[in-house]
């Protein structure tokens, strides 16, 4: 019963979770003005701007500690002042005298229960590309722990194969022993001029293919289309 406290409403449903707290956000009351006492839900901040009040209203301002001047026998806000933080209980601040609605109420999705499981609704806001993103994050935590723990996981098999790999290559760079992926590496180490000669020799062939290969290429393009008898569906000579 703890995420029953207070005044807590429950709404059943058999269709979409995401589409029915959507729905629930949709209505709000909006109060004429602050009411006093009450947590207020947003920061409020008084607009630089003409209040269109006479001069016998300064003392309101100065009390709020808002800078004012007068502007055409009214007074006129010249600087934007947070008067209320979100959290804080809402005093005494006359806001509908400055015409300001700053707060609106209605339900607010608390918690949602689905399936035996309970969760945020900041869930439901959660897209695809979010889930494989935690879901890609949650593989390789479990991947680095089995790695330092040397516990065998189908996520960490392929570093495993790859790290026994480095390490058979480096114990045969190191002896006698050998194979023939490890000969080919010995026979680079021992003189890679022979695989920059290779590839340098294969280089200019491969080159000279390629302005072939374009020129035959615009050969076909620019032939005319031969035309069959037969494909017309009857020969010319008959």
């Amino acid at each position: 019963m703890t995420l029953l406290p207070g005044n807590v409403g429950l709404i059943f449903t058999e269709g979409d979770l995401k589409e029915v707290s959507e729905e629930v956000a949709k209505y709000k009351v909006r109060w004429s003005s602050a009411r006093v006492g009450l947590v207020a839900p947003i920061d409020v901040i008084v607009p630089p701007g003409n209040t269109g009040l006479d001069l016998s209203q300064t003392y309101f301002f100065q009390v709020l500690n808002i800078p004012t001047k007068i502007n055409k026998g009214t007074v006129e806000i010249i600087a934007p002042v947070e008067l209320i933080k979100k959290g804080d209980k809402v005093g005494l601040l006359r806001l509908a005298k400055l015409g300001i609605r700053p707060f609106s109420y209605g339900l607010i999705v608390e918690s949602v229960y689905d399936d035996g499981s309970v969760f945020s609704p900041e869930v439901l806001d959660l897209t695809e590309d979010d889930r494989m993103e935690k879901f890609a994050a949650g593989v390789s935590m479990v991947t680095s722990l089995a790695l330092a723990i040397s516990y065998p996981t189908l996520a960490a098999a392929p570093h495993v194969f790859i790290n026994a790999y480095k390490n058979v290559m480096a114990v045969a760079l190191e002896t006698e022993y050998s194979y023939p992926h490890a000969d080919k590496v010995k026979e680079y180490l021992k003189d890679p001029s022979k695989f920059s000669v290779a590839v340098a020799a294969s280089a200019p062939a491969d080159a000279s293919a390629l302005p072939a290969a374009a020129a035959k290429e615009e050969e076909k393009k620019d032939e005319p289309a031969e035309e069959s008898d037969d494909d017309m569906g009857f020969s010319l000579f008959e």
